[in-house]
């Protein structure tokens, strides 16, 4: 409950004192009383607004405010009761009075119903134990035993034989083209449907990036367009010098299709797996089919190191040159000597304890995503509307966000969704918006999944982002589903 010490007034406060007080406070409602301190009324910036219409001035007092019963609650009332008050009346605060109706406290819509986020840090006891075992032996600097444990527990993880950690996964993208000696006028397949840190570091390298669509198997890169997009570039004299694939959403692109691909025109690919670590296609770890794999540890991904990112790879030379980049390309001198451009991308050995912790329970984050994805779908599966991100047979997505698009003939729309949700202090938010729709890569080329089809622009148009967090309540996860529910229900077929 909200301290109202500081917006109780009497009316012989002027409109102006009392516009001073909501700024200063920052609060929406004021509570009028009268000289006994009794509640007569709440007051916000807009009846102070009417009054003023109606012919008073800035420095007139409160005495032409209109009597107005207050809508107002007891102290026996329980939380559902004044949700219950609140919904009635369309609004989102409600003033507790005692027994004398002097007013002791606000009820906020928002405290009532806490926040639920899109996805939050799920941390667990390991952490602290690798983190206390950096400050015992104070290895607080950048890389250390953590650091070099948590690349080969990760290596392992994932069946790479390799493995660089770094300070993002932008970073390890960068290294990818880096290492692959992307540069100047070279061009860069990647997929359109993504994050903009996975394109980025084509422009680091001043490469060009040509923007592949998705396919409706996977809402991954389109092997029919991928291949279009390859013969359309060599035609022109620019034959691509690297394919970034990205899997969204924990989701994995159709690695079969797009490796025959990359290996008969023998371009190299980069997996984007920042998103789907503990994902699998067709048995084998994202992120283990190409040339390079990615991952991040972003505070708000399935594990996390608060911040960080590895870089994996078969090839030990490539991952050996990886950590002489990312760590200013220092040469093997007694003294600091440098021959190249190098990075500051290497991690924290206090992060790399974090991520050690977090690996230990990653099969466990997996499941609990997808438990939370099946529960949407049993929870709204009255809704024919809604198109749920695919998962191949075969193929494993660990779920990182439940993705769900809506049909178009359908009423109800992504954003009349997310913006229902959001009034209910429900974090949501759209999909991807493409990268070739981005005034960042503007007159980039672009090759959609068929002339028909832009998968990617169809999806953004109508998809959004649940709230996932492997740490969801079942109960958080309901009121979620209840809220959808009540907006899919006011919807209709438009004929």
């Amino acid at each position: 409950m909200i301290s109202v010490t500081n917006i109780v007034i009497s009316r012989d406060k002027s409109i102006r004192q009392c516009l001073e007080i909501l700024d200063q406070t920052g609060m929406s409602i004021l509570l009028l009383v009268n000289e006994n301190g009794s509640l007569l009324r709440t007051i916000t910036d807009g009846d102070m607004r009417r009054l003023i219409l109606s012919g008073a001035t800035l420095d007139d007092d409160l005495s032409g405010m209109p009597e107005k019963n207050p809508i107002r609650i007891s102290q026996n009332m329980t939380d559902d009761q004044v949700l219950e008050l609140m919904d009635l009346h369309q609004i989102n605060q409600l003033p507790q009075v005692d027994v004398n109706n002097k007013p002791i406290g606000l009820h906020s819509r928002h405290m009532l119903r806490p926040r639920i986020q899109l996805s939050i840090p799920h941390m667990g006891e390991q952490e602290l134990i690798y983190v206390k075992e950096a400050f015992d032996t104070n290895w607080i600097a950048p890389l250390g035993p953590n650091v070099d444990a948590f690349e080969s527990e990760l290596a392992e993880y994932v069946g790479s034989k390799h493995a660089a950690a770094v300070s993002s996964g932008t970073a390890a993208i960068h290294l990818a083209l880096r290492l692959l000696n992307v540069g100047q006028g070279d061009y860069v397949l990647c997929s359109s449907f993504t994050f903009v840190a996975s394109a980025n570091p084509i422009l680091y390298q001043g490469a060009t990036p040509v923007f592949v669509d998705s396919e409706p198997d996977t809402w991954n890169m389109s092997p029919v367009a991928l291949e279009h997009a390859i013969l359309s570039c060599i035609g022109n004299g620019h034959k691509p010098k690297a394919i970034l694939t990205v899997h969204l959403y924990g989701q994995s692109a159709d690695m079969g299709e797009i490796m025959k691909i990359a290996e008969k025109y023998e371009i190299p690919v980069i997996e984007d797996a920042a998103e789907s670590l503990g994902g699998r296609f067709q048995g084998q770890h994202t992120g283990t089919f190409g040339k390079f794999g990615v991952f991040s540890f972003n505070g708000n991904k399935i594990i996390t190191t608060s911040g960080g990112g590895m870089l994996v790879s078969d090839d030990v030379e490539l991952i050996e040159k990886a950590r002489f980049l990312s760590t200013q390309a220092r040469d093997p001198a007694p003294y600091y000597e440098h021959t190249e451009i190098g990075y500051n991308y290497r991690m924290s050995n206090v992060l790399a304890g974090i991520g050690r912790g977090q690996l230990k329970v990653l099969d466990d984050r997996v499941q609990a995503r997808r438990d939370v994805f099946q529960r949407y779908r049993d929870g709204l599966k009255v809704f024919e509307c809604l198109e749920w991100m695919p998962e191949p047979s075969g193929d494993v997505s660990n779920r990182w966000l439940t993705a769900v698009s809506i049909k178009p003939r359908y009423s109800v729309s992504a954003p009349d969704l997310i913006k229902a949700l959001t009034s209910e202090n429900i974090e949501a938010r759209h999909l991807w918006k493409p990268m070739h729709r981005q005034p960042l890569f503007s007159g980039c080329l672009y090759f959609p999944h068929s002339p028909e089809l832009s998968l990617s622009d169809y999806l953004f148009e109508t998809g959004l982002c649940l709230p996932s967090g492997s740490n969801m309540t079942v109960l958080q996860q309901q009121r979620v589903i209840d809220q959808l529910g009540e907006v899919l229900n006011s919807g209709r077929w438009i004929k």
